[in-house]
C-alpha cells in the first residue's frame, strides 16, 4: 500500500506537469478542440477544477456533499443535462488566466484536505460508492493524467511517462470487474495476471503468477487503454486467454457509464 502523503505528492507533480503545459498558451489556444468530442482545452482544465473543488467539499463537509450539492446534481439530471458536461461548459467560458488561477487554488486546497484526512477511517462520499482517502487521491491522479493526455494530444505534444503511472496501472487492474458491471456483464470468475513494462524498464506485476488469463505490454499503453485515451488496436498489449482478450476491449478505470473511447488509428 502506498501512503496518502506519497500519493498526494504524486498528484501534485502530475498537476504541475499539466499546469506547465497550459500556463504559457495564448488565450486563443485554450479554445483548441481536444479528442473528447465537444471539449476544448478550457473544458478539460475546467472539468479538473470543478472536480477538485467538489472533492474538497466531499472531504471537508460530507453532509453538504450528500445533501445540498447532490440535490443540485440531481436537479441538473432531471433537466436532461449531464452535470459533468454542464460544469465543464460553464468553466470553459471563464477567461483562461482566471480559470488557471481558480484551478491552482482549488487543487492546492484539495491537496491540503487530503493531507488533513490521512488518519480518517471513514470513507469519503462520492458519486458512486464511498471511497477511502487513498483511493480518492489515486482517482484524482488518474483523472488529471487522463485529461492531461487530451490536452497533450490537442497540442501535438508527446509527454514523457513517469513512475506515477504505477498508480493508474494498479487502479486499472483493480477495476477489471467494474468494467464488466458497467456493461451489465458478469466478470470472469478467475483472476488475471498483468505484467507491464514500467517507464524505467522494470516490471509491474499484478495478480497470481499462475493465472491462465494474462495481459502483458507497456505500462504507458495499459494506462492509455484503461483510461480510454487510445483504442486497443493502437496499443502495445498482448492478451492471453479469451477472458483477458475480452477485458481489453471493455477496460474502463473511470466511474460512470461506459465510454466510447478513441477511434482506431486516431493517433497513428
Amino acid at each position: 500500500m502506498v501512503d496518502v502523503a506519497t500519493l498526494v505528492a504524486d498528484l501534485s507533480a502530475e498537476s504541475a506537469d499539466l499546469d506547465a503545459l497550459v500556463s504559457s498558451l495564448d488565450p486563443a489556444d485554450w479554445s483548441r478542440d481536444t479528442p473528447a468530442p465537444g471539449w476544448t482545452i478550457a473544458h478539460q482544465i475546467g472539468h479538473l477544477w470543478w472536480t477538485d473543488r467538489v472533492s474538497v467539499i466531499a472531504l471537508t463537509d460530507p453532509e453538504r456533499f450528500t445533501g445540498a450539492f447532490m440535490a443540485e446534481v440531481m436537479e441538473t439530471v432531471t433537466r436532461g443535462v449531464d452535470p459533468v458536461d454542464e460544469s465543464a461548459e460553464t468553466a470553459a467560458a471563464t477567461p483562461p488566466a482566471e480559470l488557471l488561477t481558480l484551478w491552482r487554488q482549488d487543487r492546492t486546497a484539495l491537496e491540503a484536505a487530503f493531507l488533513a484526512s490521512t488518519a480518517r477511517s471513514e470513507r469519503v462520499p462520492w458519486f458512486g460508492p464511498p471511497m477511502s482517502v487513498a483511493s480518492m487521491v489515486t482517482a484524482r491522479l488518474m483523472e488529471t493524467w487522463a485529461h492531461g493526455q487530451d490536452v497533450a494530444d490537442a497540442l501535438g505534444t508527446n509527454r514523457v511517462p513517469t513512475d506515477r503511472l504505477r498508480h493508474i496501472a494498479h487502479l486499472g487492474f483493480r477495476t477489471r470487474d467494474f468494467a464488466y458491471a458497467a456493461r451489465g456483464l458478469t466478470p470472469p470468475a478467475s483472476p488475471f495476471r498483468v505484467e507491464l513494462v514500467a517507464p524505467d524498464g522494470s516490471t509491474w506485476a499484478h495478480g497470481p503468477e499462475d493465472a491462465s488469463d494474462r495481459v502483458s505490454g507497456s505500462a504507458l499503453d495499459f494506462c492509455l487503454l484503461v483510461t480510454q485515451r487510445r483504442h486497443r488496436d493502437d496499443v502495445d498489449l498482448v492478451a492471453t486467454g479469451a477472458d483477458a482478450d475480452e477485458w481489453l476491449g471493455i477496460a474502463q478505470v473511470f466511474a460512470g457509464n461506459p465510454g466510447s473511447g478513441r477511434a482506431a488509428g486516431q493517433f497513428a
